[in-house]
């Protein structure tokens, strides 16, 4: 899946695969997230949305639970073990 790249808020990069209903989110600090049974207009709103971050903020991210994607850390960078309990 191609990410289209943006720069809103903490997102960076976001992407689609109609066939698979899969919605991908790059956030700032590289991480990726994958959503599963994402609707076609969803999408669509999301990715027209003037204000991107706060659709994804109210409407992907407080309603939908995220898969992380193993290797989302930018090259170089460790990963605070203590990241996963305040996230």
């Amino acid at each position: 899946m191609e990410l289209k790249r943006i720069r809103a808020g903490r997102l960076r990069g976001i992407g689609y695969d109609e066939k698979a209903r899969v919605l991908r989110i790059e956030l700032d600090n590289g991480e990726l997230l994958e959503y599963d049974r994402i609707a076609l207009e969803m999408w669509r709103r999301f990715s027209e949305s003037t204000a991107p971050w706060s659709y994804y903020c109210d409407n992907i991210q407080d309603e939908l639970t995220p898969r992380r994607i193993a290797g989302s850390s930018p090259a170089g960078q460790k990963k605070n073990p203590l990241d996963d309990l305040f996230s």
